[in-house]
């Protein structure tokens, strides 16, 4: 497991996992994007309005982990696009969420690239 991740730890004690999300509504489709400072960016599929987004992310976790619904909790920034997301599980499902991250993640530099 990457130790240099800020965007997530895990509490063996409560044996629960805390993520730092960047949400981006109204996207194409739902998907990892990658780092985004200290939070890791996600695009939702999904309008902000009416809570649609936060049960959009809520899915997207549940498919891309394979875990329940009861088993995640957005802690703090529902009505923002900072959120913190509290999943139930062991060590393993922090690992398997860092594959599934480093597997999905887009490589995007908004850097314009120097013409030669």
């Amino acid at each position: 497991m990457n130790r240099d991740s800020t965007w997530y730890r895990y509490d063996a004690a409560a044996r629960r996992l805390s993520l730092t999300l960047h949400i981006q509504p109204n996207a194409r489709r739902s998907e990892i994007v990658g780092p985004h400072g200290d939070a890791l960016k996600v695009r939702i599929a999904a309008p902000a309005a009416d809570n649609k987004a936060n049960a959009e992310l809520v899915e997207f976790l549940c498919g891309a982990l394979g875990i329940p619904k009861s088993a995640i909790d957005i802690r703090h920034g529902a009505t923002g696009r900072r959120k913190v997301v509290e999943i139930a599980g062991g060590l393993e499902l922090a690992a398997k969420l860092e594959a599934f991250v480093e597997a999905r993640s887009t490589t995007h530099d908004p850097r314009p690239t120097p013409s030669t």
